[in-house]
C-alpha cells in the first residue's frame, strides 16, 4: 500500500474507532457515577490521577521506541530491529519495576501531607493507590508493543483492542449497578484484569505476526548502545510529557487543596471529555508519525517539515468539527449524560477544549522536531512554561478564589506556546512562516470561523434535544463542506477522488 493511501486508510479507522471508543467511554462515565456517587469517583480520580501521572512515561516511551523502530525502516529495513525491541522490553520493565518502588516508597508522604482525604476513606485510598501503581507497571510494559503496531502501521489491529478495551469497561460499569460491598475498590480490581488482558492481546499478536517480537529474550540480542540511545532520547521526551501531565494532575491536587474532592469529580469529569475527543487527533497523529519519522530517516528534511504542516492541519479541522459544538452545547450534553452535574464541569470543558485546539495550531512540529531528534532545546523551551501554570494557578485561588481566572490563566499559556513553536522552527529549521500560515493556519482558521457563526446561531434557539442534535447536524454538515472545498489543497482533494475512483473500480 502506498504511503499516502495508508495514512489515509489508518486516519479513517482510527477515526471510526474514535467515535465508537468516546460515546462507550463517556456512558461509561455516566454509570460508574451513578453506581460510585459524587465523592467515590472524585476519590478515585484523585488517586488514579497522581499514580497516572506517571504514566506520561509510558508515552514517551511509545513515542521514542516507536520513533527508532520508524528510523531504521527508513534507512535499513527489518534488519536490527528485533536488537532493538529486546532492548526496549528490558529498559521497559526496569523502568516499571523502578517506579513501582518509588510509588510504594512515597505513599506515606501523600496520604498525609498532600492529598486532603476524609480520616475515615484513607484505607481504601491506599489499597486504590497500590492497585493503580500495578496498572501503571503493566501499562509501561505494554509500551513497546504499541510503539512496534505504530512503527508498522498495524493501526487497525489497536483500534480494534481499544474498541474491546472500551466495551469492557462499559460492561464492568453496569456489573457494579447491581453489585454491593466496595464497588469502588471492585472497579479498579476490573481496570487492573482489564489491563492485563490487553498486555496478553498485543503480545500474541505480536509474537505471530512479527519476527521483531520475541517470548524468550537471548543476552545476545541486548544491546547497551541502544537501551542508552532509548534513554537519552526519552529523557527529554519524558521531561515534556511530564510537564504537560504534572500540569493537568497538579491542577487537580491544587483544586482538592482548595475546595476538596467534590471539584475533583467535576474536573476529572471534564478531562474524561477532553481525553475522548483527543482520540480523534490521535488517530491523525498515529497514522502520520510513522510517515515522518521514516522520512527523516532518508534524510528528506523538507518533506519532514511539510508532513508535520498537513499533520496540524488535519488534526485542528478534523478536531474542531467535533469540539465546537461540544463547547456551545455543553450545559445540554451534560445535563441528559449526567443525572447530577458537578459544580464547574461545564466551564472545565470548555477552557480545557479550547486550549487543545490552541495547541493544535501548530502541533505537528512536536513530530517533526522529535523525527530529527534534537529535543533539549526544545523542549526546555516549549514545555518548561507549562509548569508556570500551577504556581499561577495557586495565586490566583489564594488571592481571589476564581476557577475561572485560573483557566483563563490556564489558556493564555497554551496560546503563548503554540505560537513559540513557529518561532524556533523558524530559527532552527528556516521554516518559510508565511507559506505555513497559507497552506496551514488560514483554511484551518476559516473552517473554525464558519464553525463558530453556524453553531452561535443554532444555541439562539430555545433549548430542546432538537436544538442539539441540530447544532451536531448542522456543524458536521458546514464543517464537511468548508473542509473539502476550502481547508484541503486542490491537489490534496485530487488524490483523496483518485483513491475513491480506485477503490470504485476494484
Amino acid at each position: 500500500m502506498a504511503p499516502e493511501k495508508r495514512i489515509i486508510v489508518n486516519t479513517l479507522v482510527q477515526y471510526a474507532k474514535a467515535v465508537i471508543t468516546t460515546a462507550v467511554s463517556l456512558y461509561a462515565v455516566r454509570v460508574v457515577l451513578e453506581a460510585l456517587t459524587d465523592s467515590d469517583y472524585g476519590l478515585y480520580q484523585l488517586i488514579a490521577g497522581v499514580v497516572v501521572m506517571l504514566g506520561f512515561i509510558t508515552n514517551s516511551l511509545i513515542v521514542t521506541t516507536q520513533r527508532y523502530i520508524s528510523l531504521l525502516y527508513g534507512r535499513c529495513g527489518t534488519g536490527d530491529v528485533r536488537r532493538l525491541f529486546v532492548s526496549s522490553m528490558l529498559l521497559h520493565f526496569i523502568i516499571g519495576a523502578g517506579l513501582m518502588l518509588l510509588l510504594a516508597a512515597i505513599e506515606p508522604w501523600l496520604m498525609s501531607d498532600v492529598l486532603n482525604i476524609p480520616p475515615q476513606r484513607v484505607s481504601v485510598a491506599i489499597k486504590l493507590y497500590f492497585i493503580t501503581a500495578f496498572i501503571l507497571f503493566v501499562t509501561i510494559l505494554s509500551a513497546p508493543l504499541k510503539a512496534l503496531f505504530i512503527a508498522r502501521e498495524n493501526i487497525t489491529f489497536i483500534s480494534v483492542v481499544e474498541v474491546a478495551d472500551a466495551m469492557l469497561k462499559l460492561l464492568v460499569a453496569f456489573l457494579l449497578l447491581s453489585l454491593s460491598g466496595n464497588r469502588l475498590l471492585i472497579y479498579v480490581w476490573a481496570m487492573a484484569g482489564i489491563q492485563i488482558l490487553n498486555f496478553c492481546v498485543f503480545y500474541l499478536y505480536a509474537l505471530c505476526f512479527y519476527p521483531e517480537c520475541t517470548l524468550l529474550f537471548r543476552r545476545k540480542e541486548f544491546s547497551r548502545s541502544y537501551m542508552m540511545q532509548l534513554l537519552g532520547f526519552a529523557g527529554w521526551t519524558t521531561y515534556g510529557m511530564g510537564a504537560v501531565t504534572a500540569r493537568a494532575q497538579g491542577i487537580a491536587v491544587v483544586l482538592n487543596h482548595f475546595f476538596g474532592t467534590a471539584i475533583n469529580a467535576a474536573y476529572g469529569i471534564a478531562n474524561q471529555v477532553y481525553m475522548g475527543l483527543t482520540i480523534v487527533t490521535t488517530s491523525i497523529f498515529n497514522a502520520m508519525n510513522p510517515q515522518i519519522m521514516k522520512a527523516e530517516g532518508e534524510g528528506n528534511r523538507q518533506k519532514v517539515l511539510n508532513m508535520a504542516g498537513r499533520e496540524s492541519k488535519y488534526s485542528l479541522s478534523l478536531m474542531v468539527i467535533v469540539a465546537i459544538p461540544v463547547i456551545f452545547e455543553i450545559d445540554g450534553i451534560l445535563g441528559l449524560w449526567l443525572k447530577e452535574v458537578p459544580e464547574h464541569t461545564a466551564l472545565f470543558c470548555r477552557f480545557i477544549l479550547i486550549s487543545f485546539l490552541l495547541d493544535l495550531l501548530t502541533l505537528g512540529f512536536n513530530t517533526a522536531v522529535q523525527a530529527i531528534g534534537k529535543l533539549q532545546t526544545y523542549t526546555l523551551i516549549m514545555y518548561t512554561p507549562k509548569l508556570l501554570t500551577l504556581p499561577i494557578a495557586w495565586v490566583i485561588l489564594k488571592t481571589t478564589g476564581s476557577v475561572s481566572c485560573m483557566m483563563w490563566a490556564y489558556m493564555v499559556i497554551e496560546f503563548a506556546m503554540a505560537m513559540m513553536r513557529i518561532l524556533y522552527m523558524r530559527i532552527k529549521y528556516d521554516l518559510n512562516v508565511p507559506d505555513y500560515a497559507k497552506r496551514v493556519l488560514l483554511p484551518a482558521l476559516g473552517l473554525i470561523a464558519t464553525l463558530l457563526l453556524v453553531c452561535g446561531g443554532c444555541v439562539q434557539l430555545p433549548f430542546s434535544v432538537r436544538r442539539i442534535l441540530l447544532t451536531f447536524l448542522l456543524s458536521g454538515l458546514t464543517g464537511i463542506g468548508v473542509l473539502w472545498c476550502f481547508t484541503l489543497s486542490h491537489n490534496e482533494r485530487n488524490y483523496i477522488k483518485g483513491l475513491i475512483r480506485n477503490y470504485r473500480r476494484r
